[in-house]
């Protein structure tokens, strides 16, 4: 009988102990949530070796590859275009799959942007996946939830602290580069490191879909179409010293005070790239041979556009 109580009384202690340490596990999960980071705002590292960039892999390398041999769903992801679900790999890492044709032009997009020294998510596309407790499917886009990395909100298009820089003017080219029609301040994210509130706060485009198609009317738009892409104009022409681009996009007047020298200054690194590199981009993202051969030569083509542009007092 004795024994019988001692055990009793045990357990209930056990639930006591446990029970009074949710508030202090919640406690302290507030206390993270509320740190302020205040690290140096990061867009851009001038790519000074983007003649070896591996654009196959991209920002995370070999190293960061996930790992395929077991991917369990964890939970799906609400809000935006696409089916997106948290998965974890065979190594506990975290992912957020993307199911949806922007898997493919957003892996392609990511890659070029950050051979121009942008900061960038870590993204794989994998031609076939299982992953279980969902299915199989085909050309999904894995970005990397690293543990150490802080999500720390997102950051506006218009007053960030990179205004009137030719790094930020050379972002905005970029997207019209690739056509990306949608540049809204919920598509952009600031990364910082878990914990450590003076480190770099680095301020990335997160979602990089609506690529490699038509900017368009709101009906017209397209993404993930080759043959929209090529087909699409680029630049209409110079006004002064002012590049006039064929845009139809979302914040369509972030454009209006990109100068010739700008677009040069973007040019300067991207004509660096090799064809084979910004073929890689392409396959990367699994587009078939004649795919990546109408795309590379695209984003080839308006390279040499940016760099040939020359300021006049005309039209």
């Amino acid at each position: 009988m004795l024994k019988s109580k001692t055990i009793l009384l045990t357990i209930f202690s056990l639930v006591f102990l446990v029970a009074s340490s949710f508030p202090a596990q919640a406690q302290k999960e507030d206390q993270k949530e509320k740190k302020v980071y205040t690290g140096r705002p990061v867009l851009w590292h001038a790519p000074n070796d983007i003649e070896s960039r591996n654009l196959l892999l991209g920002a995370g390398g070999q190293t960061m590859k996930p790992d395929l041999s077991r991917v369990t769903f964890v939970e799906e992801k609400k809000g935006g275009w696409s089916t997106k679900y948290t998965v974890r790999d065979g190594k506990g890492n975290e992912w957020v799959a993307k199911l949806s044709k922007e898997a493919q032009p957003e892996t392609a997009a990511n890659r070029l942007v950050w051979a121009a020294g942008y900061e960038t998510e870590i993204v794989y596309l994998v031609p076939e996946l299982e992953i279980q407790g969902k299915g199989t499917f085909k050309n999904v886009k894995l970005e990397a939830r690293p543990k150490n990395v802080k999500r720390d909100g997102d950051w506006p298009w218009q007053g960030n602290p990179f205004d009137g820089k030719p790094e930020f003017q050379g972002l905005k080219i970029m997207m019209v580069l690739i056509n990306n029609w949608d540049m809204k301040d919920e598509n952009n994210a600031i990364l910082a490191t878990r914990g450590v509130t003076t480190s770099d706060r680095r301020y990335i485009i997160s979602d990089l879909g609506a690529t490699f198609g038509k900017t368009g009317g709101v009906i017209s738009r397209s993404r993930n179409k080759p043959s929209d892409y090529v087909k699409s104009e680029f630049v209409k022409g110079v006004k002064g010293n002012m590049v006039d681009f064929h845009y139809g996009g979302k914040n369509g007047k972030l454009l209006d005070n990109i100068t010739v020298e700008d677009a040069k200054w973007l040019a300067g690194w991207l004509r660096r790239l090799s064809d084979n590199q910004i073929r890689d981009a392409f396959r990367a993202a699994n587009y078939t041979t004649e795919e990546v051969d109408m795309l590379a030569g695209a984003v080839r083509a308006r390279i040499n556009t940016l760099a040939n542009l020359s300021g006049n007092s005309g039209r």
